[in-house]
């Protein structure tokens, strides 16, 4: 039988081209508006993977546009009712449904305080997308595996496109354009050497730099919820100021490495933690006593964590099945979460 995860995840190269097709004029016009208010400020209001698509997205409008972005909690508008002063900022919502009570009063709350609200979500027509300024809607289609996957892939997809178009910046742009061959070329890639690692695993790390340290997070999340492994994720930098402590002998880590400044800095330190003893496991390039994963090679620095995301969800759905879970129906959660 297959899972609404495979099958959401092999629709992942469809869903993004359509994004890029149906969406392309919003884009357009949010970018537009951000090129002639020019913020000083981005901050991000979401919650679970959406917050991980954030961070990814925190890391590029940083690298590539050089502005600083900060997450806001949303139950700062929410419960605490504090308002903020963002004039001059722009504010990107991140919600596969876009009805969290606390998101939607987070965005309402930015555009009263004077920036600019963008919404990323599935939903045109939901209360976030019409509490916004703008609204990237994602086209990915319905999802009923409780893990995001699509949406999440099509989210980031959605800020890249706004971020490429605000820079007019046609490298990232053609880059993005390509995305959807590159996807079909993850779901092939062979991982089975950590998931016979992992399938008798109680624990993990996840490590990542840069953009990559949000899909670090984004599989440590789904390591929990789809696999029932407790793992977590660390800035390959910060996993040596205290967490590498615990890690001895057969120690599972996985090291997401991509073609960027970073990967010579993320080689080492999975070289070190094999040294210490651990099963580590690493994308991108090679180092001593590891055990190096196919990934999709040549691609611009800022789009190939994402598309390793998607080589990991195709791992991940393999291996909740060989543990014994069903992907689709986590313990103890639902699909839309509704927080305030």
């Amino acid at each position: 039988m297959t899972t609404h995860m495979a099958r959401e995840v092999a629709e992942i190269p469809e869903a993004t081209a359509r994004f890029l097709l149906q969406s392309a004029s919003v884009v357009e016009k949010a970018a537009l508006s951000l090129r002639k208010a020019d913020p000083a400020l981005v901050v991000t209001v979401a919650r679970g993977s959406s917050d991980h698509a954030a961070t990814y997205l925190k890391y590029a409008i940083e690298l590539l546009a050089g502005i600083p972005v900060a997450s806001v909690g949303p139950s700062v508008a929410s419960i605490y009712g504090r308002p903020l002063r963002l004039s001059g900022a722009a504010c990107i919502g991140i919600s596969q449904s876009g009805r969290s009570p606390d998101i939607v009063e987070m965005m309402r709350a930015a555009g009263a305080g004077r920036a600019i609200p963008i919404a990323i979500t599935n939903f045109a027509d939901s209360p976030m997308a019409l509490a916004c300024a703008h609204c990237l809607p994602l086209h990915a289609g319905e999802e009923k595996s409780v893990a995001a996957t699509k949406t999440f892939v099509t989210s980031v997809l959605a800020g890249l496109a706004l971020l490429a178009e605000w820079q007019d910046d046609a490298a990232l742009r053609a880059a993005l354009h390509a995305l959807p061959e590159a996807f079909s070329a993850a779901l092939e890639l062979d991982w089975s050497p950590l998931s016979d690692r992992l399938s008798r695993a109680s624990h993990a790390y996840v490590l990542g730099r840069g953009p990559a340290f949000a899909i670090a997070a984004e599989a440590a999340l789904k390591l929990k919820e789809t696999c029932g492994l407790h793992a977590e994720s660390y800035s390959a930098a910060e996993v040596l100021h205290g967490p590498a402590a615990i890690v001895q002998a057969q120690f599972p880590v996985l090291a997401l490495g991509v073609e960027d400044a970073a990967l010579p800095h993320v080689a080492t330190t999975a070289g070190r933690l094999a040294g210490q003893g651990a099963d580590v496991f690493l994308t991108g390039t090679t180092a001593p006593g590891v055990t190096t994963l196919p990934s999709v090679a040549g691609l611009h620095p800022l789009v190939a964590p994402l598309v390793l995301a998607v080589a990991f969800y195709a791992f991940a759905e393999h291996l909740s099945r060989r543990r014994g879970f069903d992907p689709d129906t986590p313990p103890h959660l639902r699909k839309v979460t509704e927080t305030v």
